[in-house]
C-alpha cells in the first residue's frame, strides 16, 4: 500500500517530451514538401520533351539543382519520420521494432546519400 495520491503516482509517467519535436518535424517538412513539390511539378510541366539531354540540362541549372537537393533531403526526412511512426505503432515485439527502426533509418540515409550524389554529379558535370 502506498501513501501517494493517484495524481502523485501518475505525474512521473507522462510523455517523454520527445513527441513535440517529431510532430513539428512532420508538419514543417510537409509544408516544405508542398512548396518543393509544386516547384517540381511546374518544372516538369515546362519541359518540352523528356529527353535525357533536356533533363540533364534542367538539373544542371543551379537553382534547379539546389531545389532538387532540398526536395530529396526533405522527402527522405519526412518519409523517415512517417515510417518511424508506423513501425512504433504497429510492430509490438521490442527486438523486431528496434531492428526495423534501425534498418529503416539506414535505408533512408542510403537513399538520401544516393540522391545527393546523383544530383551533385549531374550538377557539377562529372
Amino acid at each position: 500500500m502506498s501513501l501517494r495520491t493517484p495524481l502523485g503516482r501518475v505525474l512521473g509517467l507522462g510523455a517523454a517530451k520527445d513527441g513535440t519535436s517529431h510532430f513539428w518535424g512532420q508538419r514543417v517538412s510537409a509544408i516544405a514538401l508542398l512548396f518543393l513539390g509544386l516547384w517540381f511539378a511546374l518544372s516538369l510541366s515546362t519541359m518540352t520533351e523528356f529527353s535525357h539531354a533536356e533533363v540533364i540540362a534542367e538539373i544542371q541549372r543551379p537553382i534547379n539543382g539546389i531545389l532538387l537537393l532540398l526536395l530529396s533531403v526533405t522527402m527522405a526526412y519526412h518519409s523517415n519520420l512517417g515510417v518511424q511512426v508506423v513501425i512504433e505503432d504497429y510492430v509490438h515485439a521490442h527486438g523486431l521494432k528496434l531492428v526495423t527502426l534501425v534498418l529503416s533509418r539506414f535505408a533512408h540515409v542510403l537513399l538520401t546519400v544516393a540522391a545527393i550524389y546523383s544530383v551533385l554529379r549531374i550538377g557539377l558535370g562529372a
